[in-house]
């Protein structure tokens, strides 16, 4: 089990993503195009989960075995989004 300052240091960098997300498309500072913030937040979002699910699921301390069946099923999950897309046109 990860100490308390693993997971305050999980929370500061999921606080940090969240932030990075919102400036994206808010912040004027830098000017991004739609597609380039897009992405972005594609970037972010899916490191977030991957810290959530990791620790905060703790998934990190499963066998290996677990973790390649989770990507399997969210492989399918894609899949299976794909196809429905496909349908729905």
């Amino acid at each position: 089990m990860a100490s308390i300052r693993t997971y305050s240091l999980i929370y500061v960098a999921l606080l940090l993503l969240g932030t990075a997300q919102f400036a994206l498309f808010e912040i004027d500072l830098i000017e991004f195009g739609y597609w380039t913030a897009l992405a972005g937040v594609l970037v972010f979002s899916v490191a977030k989960i991957l810290l959530v699910a990791g620790y905060f699921q703790h998934l990190i301390e499963e066998p290996r075995a677990i973790t390649y069946m989770m990507g399997t099923a969210v492989f399918m999950v894609f899949l299976l989004t794909v196809a429905a897309g496909f349908s729905i046109q």
